[in-house]
């Protein structure tokens, strides 16, 4: 089931935030969830940021093949036996960029932000793969963290960020109750085999 937008929206009053209780924690997203029957069988995955790899073990149990790469390595290591799951501890945010040349078929990232790395985590997205992103939006910094506006997108700025050359299966932002207060921009696109050449 799919979180619900408050009607509302940015405009709504501020409630103390608390944490994700541990089902929540370790079940998928509901938004990442939503999109299991676009999956390619077999497929090549990374959860990137993992965390955990909550959506490593979720992506793994259909089948695909995933990189779930992190910086923390602690966070990481319950991921070690899962099958069709290699861990990979990677710093994301260094200049010299540990991913380069690689490509999957699905590409899944939540609850992170790191702008200077968007365009690089596009190109990780093979042509006709599918990337599932969500995470905290503007307007978030009533609920708690991230309040920092280096972690918070500007409204439509998933859109603004892929640009051409993708088809948008869906896109929402705003403000959710479940799992926890939140305001969030999600989008799910599949990338295109060939970009169309404009006039």
């Amino acid at each position: 089931m799919s979180a619900q937008f408050s009607p509302r929206g940015l405009a709504a009053p501020a409630v103390e935030s608390h944490p994700l209780t541990p089902a929540a924690a370790s079940a998928p997203s509901p938004w990442v969830a939503r999109f299991g029957a676009l999956l390619p069988a077999g497929g090549t995955a990374l959860d990137y940021a993992c965390g955990g790899g909550r959506h490593a073990r979720w992506l793994a149990a259909r089948g695909l093949q995933v990189h779930a790469v992190d910086r923390d390595g602690d966070a990481l290591s319950g991921l070690e036996g899962v099958p069709g799951v290699l861990a990979r501890v990677l710093e994301l945010e260094d200049e010299a960029w540990p991913l380069q040349g690689e490509v999957f078929d699905v590409v899944v990232v939540t609850n992170y932000l790191h702008r200077p790395r968007f365009a690089a985590l596009l190109d990780l997205v093979r042509p006709g793969g599918l990337l599932i992103y969500e995470t905290f939006m503007a307007g978030n910094e009533r609920f708690g963290k991230p309040s920092n506006p280096a972690f918070l997108l500007r409204p439509g700025e998933l859109l603004e960020r892929i640009g051409t050359g993708w088809t948008v299966i869906a896109f929402e932002q705003g403000e959710i109750s479940t799992p926890r207060s939140a305001v969030v921009q999600r989008i799910c696109a599949v990338k295109a085999e060939t970009i169309p050449r404009l006039p």
